[in-house]
Formats: structure tokens, sequence, C-alpha cells
């Protein structure tokens, strides 16, 4: 039986995570669940396990130093899967040294903490960092990023997350700790926190209030069903080579105009809502005009495939929405 070690389980993608797995291995592996429950993480995500023997909660934070030794030292780690961050761009502008602090400092931390764990005996051990598609930068009109496309964030948080991503990397060519390192397009799905683009543009619809928009609303994105990052989450802690960074992306790209006029045409026609008007906002700073994602490595080496479209996914993501419009007032 596997022991997981889950950072950031309680926000959208790590408890999407945890219930993947739960379903998937059906009691043949055990969660440690660390979350700090920052605003955006919910401890009601995943409670549904608590009493079920192979999951346990800590609240934590990846700063605590001791407390990490601790948690390493009672249990059997057998995988690391961090995802606990500080995601937010626009909160990053404001308070970069915090973003910092956690994503730097904080990643530094737990892989220092596996790395004293497991020194004797890296075997079977697996660290897999959760990073972003946002650590490259910005694309010109056409192209796409690989894993061999130079770093080049543009705002804090992007920045802060290649930090964690090259301490990573650093841990694997200093110390052969065995680090997996993945970088996922842009996720939506259930349980994503308001402030977030494809939530926020829902949740305004839903209280028929103007839906804002960045710049003119052609930046590109790249989008992936939270279950398709998942299974490719699972398929590279399984079968990925230490050392190696895997691309996560989907098969299109849309314009943040695109996104938002498939949702509210899907609101109008499908649950009748009355939607209220597009309002174009301030460009924010340092936003990245495009992403693209080639996964072709992921999809030779490891056979992973995305299986759920843009159209499938965000039809799923609005009827999660309106079946629990409680969790977008919380």
């Amino acid at each position: 039986m596997k022991t997981y070690l889950i950072t950031g389980g309680a926000g959208f993608i790590g408890s999407n995570y945890i219930h993947y797995l739960m379903e998937k291995y059906k009691g043949d592996i055990r969660i440690i669940n660390l979350d700090a429950l920052t605003y955006c993480g919910r401890r009601e995500n995943v409670s549904c396990y608590e009493d079920s023997g192979a999951y346990e909660f800590i609240k934590g934070d990846i700063c605590e130093e001791v407390l990490l030794e601790r948690i390493f030292r009672e249990n059997t780690i057998d995988y690391v899967v961090h995802f606990a961050a500080h995601s937010h761009v626009d909160r990053s502008i404001g308070s970069p040294r915090e973003f910092a602090l956690v994503n730097v400092c904080g990643t530094l931390n737990l892989l220092d903490a596996a790395r004293k764990a497991w020194e004797d005996d890296y075997k079977q051990k697996r660290f897999l960092y959760i990073s972003t598609d946002e650590v490259y930068g910005e694309l010109p009109a056409t192209g796409k990023f690989t894993e061999t496309t130079p770093l080049s964030p543009r705002n804090p948080y992007s920045a802060s997350k290649a930090g964690g991503d090259h301490m990573a990397r650093a841990y694997y060519e200093t110390y052969g700790l065995p680090v997996l390192v993945t970088r996922c397009s842009n996720n939506y799905g259930p349980y994503q926190y308001k402030e977030k683009f494809i939530p926020n543009c829902i949740l305004n619809c839903q209280l028929t209030k103007p839906v804002p928009i960045y710049g003119d609303g052609l930046n590109v994105r790249n989008w992936l069903y939270v279950t398709d990052h998942l299974s490719a989450i699972d398929t590279v802690l399984q079968g990925g080579k230490p050392g190696e960074v895997y691309n996560i992306g989907a098969a299109e790209d849309y314009t943040n105009l695109e996104v938002v006029k498939r949702i509210m045409d899907i609101l109008s026609q499908d649950y009748h809502l009355v939607v209220p008007p597009l309002i174009f906002v301030e460009d924010r700073k340092g936003h990245d005009r495009r992403y693209s994602m080639d996964s072709s490595k992921l999809q030779r080496e490891l056979g992973w495939k995305q299986k759920v479209s843009f159209e499938e996914g965000i039809r799923k993501t609005l009827h999660w929405y309106m079946k629990n419009k409680s969790f977008m007032l919380m």
C-alpha cells in the first residue's frame, strides 16, 4: 500500500486529485492531506473520506519545517505530490513577497524534508512538483511551449513558481532526489475558487452582475478539464522518469472572450439565465498574451491522452456550479 503526501489537497486541483485517487485505487492507498486552509482551501471538499481509515487531514503550512519533519518521521511516505501554492496572479502583484515565501521557500522546505527522510533509499519514491505553463512567459501568435522552452516568467506568481520549479530540479541534479515536474495549462472544473476566471464568470452571471474581462479579451489560453490533468499526474507519477519535465495541455486554444461567450450561451440556452453584459476593464500588469502547450512528449513516452473536450468539460463545469450554488457564495 502506497502512502501519498498531498500538499494543498483542500484546494481546487488537490481536492479533485484526492477524489480521483480514492475512486481509482479503492482503498489500496493511504493519503495524508497537508493544507494550510487559506482563503481558497476548504477541508469540506474532501471531508467525506475522514472516517475511511485511508485518509488523514493535517492542517499546516509547508513553511513549517518542524511539522514537515514530523510528518515524514511518523509516516512512511512513498509519493509527494506538491500542489500547495499561492496561485492568483492579481494577488501576487500586490503581495509578491508572500508568493515567494510559499512557492519558493515552502517548496524548498518540502524538498529538504523528503531528501532527509528518503536519503537512505530513494528507490520507489517519487516527488512530483506541480508547476504551470506560466513559467514559460508568453508566446507570439504561433507556436507552442515545449519542455525545452526557456523559462521566462513575467509576473510575481509565475516567477515564484519558476523558482520552485528550479529548486525541484536542482534537488534531482544535486542530491539525486527522484523529482518529476509537470507544467500544465489552465485548469477548470469543480471546486475552483470564485476569484478564478471561469467560476468568476459563472458567479457574476448567477448574480446578474456585469462580467469583467481584461483588456480586449483576446488573450489566448489552453484550457484543460481537471480530470484530464489528474490522469496525466497519475501517469507521470507511475511511469515518468525522475529528473524529467512533462507538459500537460489540451488540443485547442481559446481567447478569453470566446470562453466567456460560450459560458453565457450555455447558461442562457440550457439554464434560462438572463445573462448580464460584458465589461472590458483595464488590463492587468504583466498579462501574458498567449499560452499554448505541446503535450506530445507525455503522449509519446507515457501514452497519455486528453479525454474531455472543452465543450464537454465546460458543460460539466457549469452543471456542477449550478447544482452547487452555495459553494460560490462561501
